[in-house]
């Protein structure tokens, strides 16, 4: 997918950027193909597999959530900022919040956010796990979301602590998306979440299955979870 087809897709779902905009993915991608030689940050480097599997793969959640209103998104393990940064460029009015494990990712971030002129972006080093029992960030945003980071009987542990009452949690997955759902059911349950949809698509040029799970927030996280680091990955509730 070349920046002109990236630009194409995302109108005919409604999403419109303008030049500024794409420069900024211009940019987006230049840089993550420089550091990516420093750290490891992705294993895609070709620019129209970038525009795909990263950018435009990152927007698809847009399309079955309305992220036009006011919203403050916690992206956990968000990588090389997959998927808010893209979000963030084609929606710039969100404030994004992000944690990651490994340091050196999160000042490739704090370096992008300044080359790319973004305000409102907020980086973390640390694991999910404990920033998730830190009353500055529990129960503190509209959105969590994460894509390509766990299983989602784990990943329900480290992602619903962090929304609000009555927010979500969007899950983006590959084609084992309702196998885990249905592996997940008591997690999500437990703590506090209800799934409202599994959207499924097909992501364009590779036709791979992609899914966008949306998962209500409906009532608190019990205080126990989630529990110290590395424990949901090793025992996922079940």
């Amino acid at each position: 997918m070349n920046p002109e087809e990236f630009t194409i897709a995302l109108e005919n779902h409604g999403i419109e950027i303008n030049d500024k905009q794409l420069k900024q993915f211009d940019l987006y991608f230049k840089m993550l193909v420089e550091w990516n030689e420093k750290i490891n940050l992705t294993a895609l480097t070709a620019k129209e597999d970038v525009y795909l599997k990263h950018f435009y793969d990152s927007i698809t959640a847009a399309f079955y959530y309305d992220f036009k209103k006011e919203l403050h998104i916690c992206d956990v393990g968000a990588g090389a900022g997959f998927p808010s940064i893209p979000l963030k460029i084609c929606f710039p009015h969100l404030k994004i919040t992000i944690i990651d494990s490994l340091n050196k990712r999160i000042g490739f971030l704090n370096h992008l956010a300044t080359e790319l002129e973004i305000d409102h972006v907020y980086f973390h080093h640390g694991r999910a796990e404990d920033f998730g029992s830190d009353p500055e960030y529990r129960e503190k945003f509209d959105i969590v979301m994460a894509r390509a980071v766990a299983r989602m009987s784990v990943l329900s542990e480290l992602c619903l602590p962090f929304s609000k009452n009555k927010g979500v949690f969007i899950a983006m997955k590959g084609a084992q998306a309702k196998e885990e759902i249905v592996d997940s059911k008591k997690a999500i349950k437990l703590l506090g979440g209800k799934v409202n949809n599994i959207n499924t698509f097909i992501l364009p040029k590779e036709d791979s299955e992609r899914s966008i799970i949306i998962i209500d927030k409906k009532t608190k996280t019990p205080k126990k979870y989630p529990r110290k680091a590395g424990t949901p990955n090793r025992k996922p509730i079940k």
